[in-house]
């Protein structure tokens, strides 16, 4: 429960921000920022990267604050570690939700629930009925605005005095941001809580709020009654640079920003650098009949807010709570459905690259792209890009000080790691593209391996002609030899350049139009484990499935797994048989088609029925016979191909293998079936066969049986059956439809 001591200086504002200066590294991310919130609801506007989210982090003790002052109640927060400061009062919604996906509702309200507070579970429950439905689902199985819903409950069971919301109505479909608007409204007129909302949608924020801020370049411009803002169309042109380009920035802020204060900044004598201009206006662009590029109004204006009346009528909107109707429940969408859209991202080091970069922008840009640059420079030279380094490396686990650490080694490892963590919370995803050497790929290749399968993702590189496994890894990534240096437009890199961007916008127009003339009918998908070895055990269990699966069979060869699992993760699998588990023996006993230690991860986090099996546990897989390690002289070796050599595995190899992935099945949470064919892994573990050994097999059915923790949902099926026989066939599909009955099945859109 919160703190409550600080309620002796009631008459002081609830919330009370003067002169605060935020830096990330060099650049200057809130200038002087001033706010008070006395009680109610108080909304913060502006379009994306003027420094919002800074302004929560910043209240919450999670950056370091060069200037200024945040008082709660009177109280200075400046200094003090966040716990205490969620301690004293506070909540915070972040933006993104950040929900733990493998915890169920409930789970994450108990979590919080202190029992002795105003707000407890039952009241939630109360307060959000669609929660109370949704109890045991975990939180990667919740629509967006069940998630938004689930993250402000977490909030209110703190007992907070102030509620820090930002973005609650991100990426929401319209009826849901009612909902989520009404639920506001709600909550600041019934009870004590006041409010300070960050947010985009003008709509919202000024039907529940009674004064609005408009942030412009990391200040604070005008505080101003909400009514007066949302009935005047012209204001928010003028105040928020509704339609304009980002060239008029200066404008704007010309006529919006006082004079900078002369009190000296206290460093060590060195200027501020200039403000950074973050234009991140989404850009959504079509293209008029006679062919001409044009920018249709954005989130900002009245044609994204107003219903039926297509922006072209000033004044408030009108939306009676009591007329919206319920919305008719759909499951939440895939990863992939919840991530793409239409803005295509040029990434990449725009202090060295920014010429090469600018031209695939332009490219794209005429083709009717909408293109966001993002710079994921580490030099602190002023960005000129949409999405400057420091919005990028404030999403590194220690924040942009991780990043801009001064070591340039250091400093790209962690902007690599604040990119993918940056990209995977983005919405409206059309496609990504790079270019740069092999330091720009392997910043960039990470974050596009985070992304889901589906979504284009190009990256021109000088190290696209070699081996590139290391940075395409599992995902779909098309890697394009930059031929040469990618330093400098001449006749060879503008072809490539331009090829690269004519091939990324070839595959998010086609995606596009895939995308709206998805058949709902389809099959959902079905992932499945195979090996040359367990072939015909695959090929018959298909031939039982395929009438009401997509079935997407993957080579058991590291990759093959990885592949199957990341398909998974990105929520394009609605069940897995993964018969085939050889990988796990590559790892352990130093193969060369191993897995990762993540090996039944995606399992693990999305809880999608599971069928498994011990497919070709019997072999390592080597290349030619002479690269076999010395160790393993006077194994028993049979010589697949003058390219492959299999090793077959010992009791105790297979002990150790069985309780390893014992394990990892007991941390499924999901509908789990492990089926253990008594007579053999694999073609070569059967009578009469190279590789036939009731001893290790039964030292690997034994492992996994005593580790194995049955339950409910989770059983281990014994079967004396071969792993290639039909009757075994038969039994893995009979166990898929246990996990996964057809009545309940999900009809997924197509890749």
């Amino acid at each position: 429960m919160a703190d409550r001591t600080n309620r002796r200086n009631a008459n002081a504002p609830i919330l009370q921000v003067k002169g605060l200066h935020v830096y990330y590294g060099q650049s200057h991310a809130l200038q002087g920022v001033d706010l008070t919130l006395d009680a109610g609801v108080h909304a913060v506007v502006g379009r994306n990267g003027m420094g919002k989210t800074t302004l929560c982090n910043a209240i919450m003790g999670m950056l370091p604050i060069r200037r200024g002052s945040i008082r709660f109640r009177g109280e200075e927060l400046v200094g003090v570690p966040s716990f205490k400061i969620a301690q004293k009062g506070i909540g915070y919604t972040p933006q993104g939700r950040r929900l733990w996906p493998s915890l169920t509702v409930h789970e994450h309200l108990k979590l919080f629930d202190s029992g002795s507070g105003s707000w407890s579970v039952d009241r939630v429950y109360e307060t959000f009925p669609r929660l109370a439905e949704r109890r045991n689902n975990g939180g990667a199985q919740l629509s967006g605005g069940e998630q938004q819903m689930l993250a402000i409950a977490r909030a209110l069971l703190q007992d907070p005095q102030l509620l820090v919301l930002d973005e609650p109505t991100e990426g929401l479909a319209p009826v849901i941001v009612d909902q989520v608007e009404k639920l506001l409204a709600t909550l600041a007129a019934e009870s004590d809580v006041a409010v300070l909302l960050i947010e985009q949608n003008i709509a919202v924020a000024t039907s529940i709020s009674e004064d609005v801020g408009i942030m412009v370049n990391g200040r604070i411009s005008r505080t101003m009654p909400a009514k007066e803002l949302a009935a005047d169309r012209a204001l928010q042109e003028r105040l928020l640079g509704v339609g304009r380009h980002s060239h008029d920035d200066a404008d704007m802020v010309a006529e919006l920003t006082p004079p900078p204060a002369t009190e000296a900044e206290p460093t060590s004598g060195e200027a501020s650098p200039e403000p950074v201009s973050e234009d991140l206006t989404p850009m959504a662009t079509a293209m008029k009949p006679n062919k001409q590029v044009y920018v249709p109004p954005t989130r900002w204006s009245g044609a994204a807010w107003r219903e039926g009346t297509g922006g072209s009528e000033p004044g408030p909107p009108s939306r009676p709570f009591d007329s919206v109707p319920e919305p008719v429940y759909r499951e939440p969408p895939t990863r992939l459905e919840a991530l793409e859209g239409d803005a295509v991202y040029v990434v990449g080091t725009f202090d060295t690259k920014g010429r090469e970069l600018g031209f695939i922008r332009d490219r794209l840009k005429a083709m009717g792209l909408a293109a966001r640059t993002v710079d994921l420079s580490t030099s602190g030279k002023p960005s000129s890009a949409d999405i400057p380094p420091h919005v990028v490396a404030a999403y590194h686990r220690r924040g942009a000080a991780g990043v801009f650490t001064g070591d340039r080694g250091e400093s790209v490892r962690a902007m690599a790691e604040a990119f993918e963590a940056w990209l995977v919370r983005q919405r409206g995803i059309g496609g990504l593209i790079s270019a740069g050497g092999s330091g720009g790929t392997a910043l960039v290749t990470p974050g596009m391996r985070a992304l889901p399968i589906g979504i284009p993702k190009v990256m021109i590189s000088t190290v696209a002609s070699g081996d590139v496994g290391q940075y395409v890894g599992p995902a779909d990534i098309m890697m394009m030899y930059s031929v040469t240096d990618v330093q400098g437009l001449n006749r060879i890199s503008r072809t490539v350049l331009a090829n690269g961007a004519n091939a990324l916008a070839g595959m998010v127009s086609e995606r596009r139009k895939r995308r709206d003339a998805a058949n709902e009918g389809d099959k959902p998908g079905l992932g499945l484990t195979m090996f040359g070895v367990t072939t015909t055990a695959v090929q018959q269990v298909v031939s039982l499935v395929e009438d009401r699966y997509d079935c997407l069979v993957f080579h058991a060869t590291g990759t093959g797994g990885q592949s199957m699992e990341k398909l998974a993760d990105s929520g394009m699998l609605t069940a897995a048989l993964d018969l085939t588990t050889t990988e796990v023996c590559d790892m352990m006993m130093g193969g060369v088609f191993a897995a990762t230690e993540d090996r039944f991860g995606a399992f693990i986090r999305t809880r999608i029925p599971y069928v498994g099996s011990v497919g070709a546990l019997d072999m390592v897989n080597f290349g030619p016979r002479a690269t076999v390690p010395e160790k393993y002289q006077g194994r028993t070796f049979v010589e697949h191909n003058p390219q492959v050599t299999l090793m077959r595995t010992t009791p105790d190899e297979n002990r150790r293998m069985g309780e390893w992935i014992a394990g990892r099945l007991n941390q499924m949470t999901g509908p789990v079936r492990f089926l253990i064919p008594q007579g053999g892994v694999s073609a070569l573990d059967a009578p009469g066969q190279p590789f036939h050994s009731p001893e290790a097999d039964k030292a690997l059915f034994d492992a996994i049986a005593a580790t194995f923790r049955e339950t409910v949902d989770r059983k281990l099926i014994r079967l004396p059956y071969h792993i290639n026989d039909p009757a075994f066939a038969q039994a893995a599909a009979d166990a898929l439809e246990d996990v996964h009955p057809m009545k309940r099945t999900q009809r997924h859109a197509a890749i």
